[in-house]
């Protein structure tokens, strides 16, 4: 038999370690994308939540999630340009800060609405609409996680992997969240600070590169946001209340 016949036997240590590398690395870049897109998660879960409909919410949350794992992909591919682009940091940070002064503006709308005791309901987004702000939302908070994801391993391929089983677990995590958010009452404020937060700190990281957010201030921050959102319960709804919410249901 001649030697060439041998000659794969040569590439096998190679493949090997890619599989060692691919049996540690990926369980890991996962369980990154898990803990950096908590905060992530009730954002996503308070924008899906304003369909109303939970048909809609499902799909805006299936299709908006869709559409992150092709931004992730294409924010992967073109990490080493993107990543030192500061219109894009710019970009998502506005963003960011937006969703928190919105959902500020519109909590106050409302509560405005109830003390003049204006029966309006309050109109629902498009779903189109939702889907796309759901992909943008996760592009912006994705940044933070793809450097992190590329400075552990630069194998597209792994990084994808871990990059899509994340969407995927946080697709779950913000179905989770969404019946909790009808539970307790200051959560869905305390996912919009912690939105505010990770704005904050890429407009840090912008304007005083050389001034670093330690990591462990910054967890400690987003679990006390945590702390409070679990804080409290909505009060239960009254007779009269109940009975009117019936009839809008009806």
């Amino acid at each position: 038999m001649k030697a060439a016949s041998f000659q794969f036997l040569a590439y096998l240590p190679y493949i090997n370690d890619q599989w060692k590398e691919l049996i540690w690395l990926l369980p890991l870049l996962v369980v990154l994308e898990l803990v950096l897109s908590a905060d992530n998660a009730i954002a996503l879960a308070a924008i899906a939540r304003e369909l109303k409909d939970p048909i809609q919410q499902r799909h805006a949350l299936n299709l908006g999630l869709s559409l992150a794992i092709v931004l992730r992909f294409c924010l992967i591919i073109a990490a080493r340009w993107v990543l030192h682009f500061w219109p894009l940091q710019m970009g998502a940070a506005l963003y960011l800060l937006w969703l928190c002064a919105r959902h500020f503006l519109d909590h106050n709308s409302e509560l405005i609405k109830q003390s003049s005791n204006v029966n309006q309901a309050p109109t629902a987004p498009l779903l189109w609409g939702t889907v796309v702000t759901l992909g943008l939302t996760d592009l912006a908070f994705s940044l933070d996680s793809v450097a992190a994801a590329i400075a552990i391993s630069d194998r597209l391929a792994v990084v994808m992997a871990g990059g899509t089983i994340g969407v995927l677990g946080l697709r779950f995590t913000a179905g989770f969240f969404i019946r909790y958010l009808n539970i307790y009452s200051n959560l869905e404020t305390a996912g919009y600070l912690a939105v505010a937060l990770v704005g904050l700190r890429l407009l840090l990281r912008l304007s005083l590169p050389t001034v670093q957010m330690p990591e462990p201030i910054l967890v400690i921050v987003v679990l006390l946001l945590f702390v409070w959102g679990f804080s409290q319960k909505f009060n239960p709804p009254t007779h009269e209340k109940q009975n009117k919410l019936n009839s809008i249901n009806g």
